[in-house]
Formats: structure tokens, C-alpha cells, sequence
């Protein structure tokens, strides 16, 4: 069992929208304020963006699981998948012009990895 695809696509899915849903909810709803002392970046950006990404991150932790548990249009879950690991690539480019790697890099990896192995895992799901 613990040796299938599909169980550890699942379990790459899990942490994904627990890490995109918690991190979505504070960037959405937390007083900025309040998300500058967790992290600088909120602090020096338009409000509106970080609201964007925010709500981005809980749109992609519902896109990739919502679909293949409810077996409703599952070809958006890879597409979800897709749209995770480019918001990876956009947040290590934006903290690398911004010198913050060392902190934001290894979390910003395991994020990209996983939403690659979720997009590789569920490629069948697309029907190409």
C-alpha cells in the first residue's frame, strides 16, 4: 500500500493544501501588520498583491484536491498542481531579488517538489 503512486500523490497532496491553505487564509484575512512581523515581504508590497497571492494559494490547495475527491472535473487537479509549482518559481525569484534565500529557499524547493510530483503523478488525469 505504502509503496503505490497514487498513496504518495495523496500524501504530497495533503501537505500541499495544508501548507497553501494555512499560508492562503493569514495572506487573505491576517492584518498586514500582523504578516510583517511573520514575514517582511507583506509589509513592503502593494496590500492588493499580497491579498492576491493569498487568495491564489487557497484557490490552488482546493484546485488540487477537490477535484479528485469529489471526481468532478479531476483534470484541474494537475492544472492546480501546475499553477502551485509556478507560484514556487515566482516566490524564489521575487525572494532572491530581495536576498531573503537563505531563509525562504529550502521551504520554497520542498513546495516546488511537491507540486511537480503532484503534477507528474496525476498527468493521466489531463486525458492527453
Amino acid at each position: 500500500m505504502f509503496t503505490t503512486l497514487d498513496f504518495w500523490a495523496w500524501v504530497a497532496t495533503a501537505l500541499l493544501v495544508l501548507a497553501y491553505g494555512m499560508a492562503g487564509v493569514m495572506k487573505t484575512f491576517r492584518p498586514i501588520p500582523d504578516l510583517a512581523k511573520m514575514m517582511v515581504w507583506p509589509g513592503d508590497v502593494p496590500v492588493p498583491l499580497v491579498r492576491f497571492v493569498g487568495v491564489s494559494e487557497m484557490a490552488g490547495a482546493l484546485g488540487i484536491i477537490l477535484p479528485v475527491l469529489t471526481g468532478i472535473l479531476v483534470w484541474l487537479a494537475p492544472l492546480a498542481a501546475a499553477g502551485l509549482s509556478l507560484l514556487q518559481i515566482i516566490a524564489i525569484c521575487f525572494h532572491a531579488r530581495r536576498g531573503e534565500t537563505a531563509k525562504s529557499l529550502p521551504m520554497n524547493l520542498v513546495l516546488l517538489a511537491l507540486s511537480l510530483f503532484v503534477l507528474w503523478a496525476r498527468r493521466g488525469l489531463l486525458g492527453l
